[in-house]
């Protein structure tokens, strides 16, 4: 089969779409055939040395966390049929071929869910890491109906579905967005108040909360520069351990270490398909093109996804 792979650190043109063996699916795992695989900054560091130890001398690595399907065979132990279409996360550990940005991939049971209903591949394929990352970092913020939270990056992926879902929990959101007129946070995701890029964060969000929030998110690694926001006892949850800030007035800080979740991933797919959740998707590619659409997304100013389409 094909895959998007890099046998070395540098720019995107190290990423080659390279032929390699299919996986083969063992106990309580699916294979599936990949139909889109979204983009994401955690593979750009992947190749750019960001994150991993580089490959060995003649050993290629795999790309890709995100994916939307069809189950094309599945090991011993399986509900799943062949046939059904399905969204899956595929976890950045172990290194190694058998990823997302390819024909097919090999995932364990629990890191796939049915794909959303009247949801086309490339908008689905959007949703299982940034998803589950918004979704596990708000359980982490612990917040109930009528409480107070301010999520960093709005504008993002990972804020963006944040917002969304805390709005759902009933809590009042206060969101950083750097679209025009914080067009996004607001008229999209659903927050109650945004702040722009060119108002001092916790001073506007003081101005709205006078005590701070009872949480913040921080999805846009502002780290210690946002804690001011936190009233006193409050939760601070991160995305990025390099953003991660010193504790202060009693507030516990937490980092979000996303993971496989079928039964979240099943409920970000309903709302999915219910209309209750933004899936943006800016540019596609196909597989072949895969150094291409990384070029294209490291050159930023994309309002949404890039997403590769597997023929």
């Amino acid at each position: 089969m094909r895959a998007a792979v890099y046998r070395s650190f540098g720019g995107p043109d190290v990423v080659e779409v390279a032929e390699v063996d299919k996986p083969v699916p063992g106990l309580s795992e699916i294979r599936i055939k990949v139909q889109a695989a979204a983009l994401n900054p955690t593979d750009v560091a992947a190749w750019s040395g960001g994150f991993f130890p580089a490959p060995p001398e003649g050993v290629a690595y795999g790309l890709g966390w995100d994916v939307a399907g069809v189950v094309d065979a599945v090991g011993p132990g399986i509900h799943w049929k062949p046939g059904q279409s399905v969204i899956a996360f595929s976890h950045g550990l172990p290194l190694g071929l058998n990823r997302g940005q390819a024909e097919y991939i090999v995932v364990p049971s629990q890191a796939i869910a049915a794909a959303p209903a009247g949801v086309d591949p490339v908008h689905a394929a959007t949703i299982p890491l940034n998803g589950l990352t918004a979704a596990q970092s708000v359980e982490l913020l612990g917040i109930q109906a009528g409480q107070s939270v301010l999520v960093t990056g709005a504008e993002g992926a990972v804020g963006g579905y944040a917002v969304q879902l805390a709005k759902r929990r009933g809590a009042v959101v206060i969101a950083t967005d750097l679209s025009p007129e914080g067009e996004f946070a607001t008229k999209v995701a659903g927050a109650d108040v945004y702040v722009s890029a060119s108002q001092p964060l916790v001073e506007t969000v003081r101005t709205v909360r006078p005590e701070g929030v009872d949480a913040v998110l921080d999805t846009a690694r502002l780290g210690q520069t946002a804690i001011g926001a936190v009233a006193d006892g409050g939760r601070f949850v991160t995305t990025r351990l390099d953003a991660l800030p010193q504790s202060e007035r009693g507030i516990r800080v937490l980092l979000t270490q996303v993971g496989p979740d079928g039964a979240m991933l099943s409920t970000l797919s309903d709302l999915a398909a219910a209309g209750d959740l933004a899936l943006r998707v800016a540019e596609t590619y196909p597989l072949q093109e895969a150094s291409k659409a990384y070029a294209r997304m490291i050159q930023g100013g994309l309002q949404g996804r890039v997403v590769l389409t597997v023929e």
